[in-house]
């Protein structure tokens, strides 16, 4: 058996493959006592090469997804319009949803440079960063800094930056009639995948409480330090330069172009980059901690791990590792699935993993993980609930 305690990996791939024939069957809940192993057990168990970044294999996956992303572009902007009206009905919609696709992929590589992942130098993974991120419009150095904070308070009820939930008694009025009954379920996991991105960046949608108004663009806004504050305008031009050049494109080809050709993949980005965070943190045997009983360690174990079918490598498996990410950041993504594999036999029954297919799991999720209430003999450690 690992440190972990209860289950060799062997049982636990078992338990897996059960979970994916009955993917209706909830897991149980987390452990929520200290783990009986440390963060320097868990990284003796992963094979050392697992750390090594690589600036010309990072570059490559760089390439990769930026070549498919320039077919996929000279296939809408050639070949598409050659086609019979009834064809092309389609064909938009295709090509919207696999560059959506491709773009998330970039949008995590520019993430993994936020968490110096991408090679050993802070300078060109923040270069890369930058770049990648203003290009979907997301202000680099604003998001890695406030996501810096989530990973350093994952699971923490007062100080995690997103998607922290609610206690019961700070729901709205209306919250029962909207969770309650599929419409209002439906109509809530819409607006979340289609407007839960940018209202996060520019209200603070869903993150922690601030004694002020909390924007991502705001370089004196709560999120941020004396010592940040330059790299946030930086942040904001990059995100004013991408708008800028869509503007000439607009002026050039027309506003519609720009639509077809642009924003609706990136609309597809933002859905994908919600429902991913959402449902790495959002699960009903995940537990969040107030200040009594939290540390970091129980904290970065409460997320799941999720299939995503072959769209796992698509994002280069930022959904299937997320565990291992975030007990080590800097580790690069391609060796993720090589160290979360290493790590099972030690996290034992902390490792979380739901193989529930995404649609199923969103509905679930929206419907079961409404607020949260301690526990009557652990009034420190909260779960999610829905019952009003």
């Amino acid at each position: 058996m690992g440190a972990g305690g209860r289950m060799t990996e062997k049982e636990r791939e078992k338990q897996e493959q059960l979970g994916r024939a009955d993917v209706g069957a909830t897991l149980q809940r987390s452990p929520t006592d200290k783990p009986p192993f440390t963060l320097g057990q868990i990284k003796k168990a992963i094979p050392p090469h697992c750390f090594q970044r690589s600036a010309i294999k990072s570059f490559s996956y760089v390439v990769h997804d930026l070549v498919i992303v320039a077919a996929l572009l000279y296939a809408a902007l050639v070949w598409i319009p050659t086609l019979p009206t009834v064809l092309q009905l389609g064909a938009w919609p295709l090509y919207w949803v696999v560059q959506g696709c491709v773009m998330t992929g970039v949008w995590v590589i520019a993430h993994e440079c936020g968490h110096h992942a991408f090679s050993d130098y802070s300078l060109l993974d923040d270069m890369v960063g930058l770049v990648l991120h203003s290009w979907l419009l997301v202000p680099y150095f604003s998001w890695k800094y406030s996501h810096r904070r989530h990973h350093s308070n994952t699971g923490c009820m007062e100080r995690d930056e997103v998607f922290v939930p609610k206690h019961k008694d700070a729901l709205a009025w209306y919250t029962p009639y909207i969770y309650s009954n599929p419409a209002g379920r439906l109509a809530h996991i819409v607006v979340q995948l289609t407007l839960g991105w940018p209202l996060y960046l520019a209200t603070n949608a869903s993150g922690r409480p601030y004694p002020r108004f909390a924007c991502h663009f705001d370089p004196y806004g709560p999120i941020y330090n004396d010592r940040e504050r330059v790299q946030i305008f930086i942040s904001d031009v990059g995100v004013l330069a991408t708008s800028f050049g869509l503007l000439k494109l607009a002026s050039a080809f027309g506003f519609w172009w720009v639509v077809r050709v642009y924003a609706v993949p990136l609309l597809i980005v933002n859905a994908w980059l919600v429902l991913i965070t959402y449902l790495q943190h959002t699960h009903p045997a995940l537990p969040h901690y107030d200040s009594t009983e939290w540390d970091w360690l129980r904290g970065a174990l409460a997320t799941m791990d999720r299939d995503y079918g072959v769209l796992n490598r698509v994002f280069h498996n930022i959904t299937d590792t997320h565990v291992a990410h975030h007990l080590f950041s800097t580790m690069p993504h391609y060796h993720a699935m090589e160290a979360t594999k290493a790590i099972k036999p030690i996290l034992g029954d902390y490792y979380q993993f739901d193989p529930t297919p995404v649609a199923k799991a969103t509905w679930r999720e929206a419907k079961e993980c409404i607020y949260v209430e301690p526990t009557e003999d652990r009034k420190g450690v909260f779960w999610y609930s829905n019952k009003f």
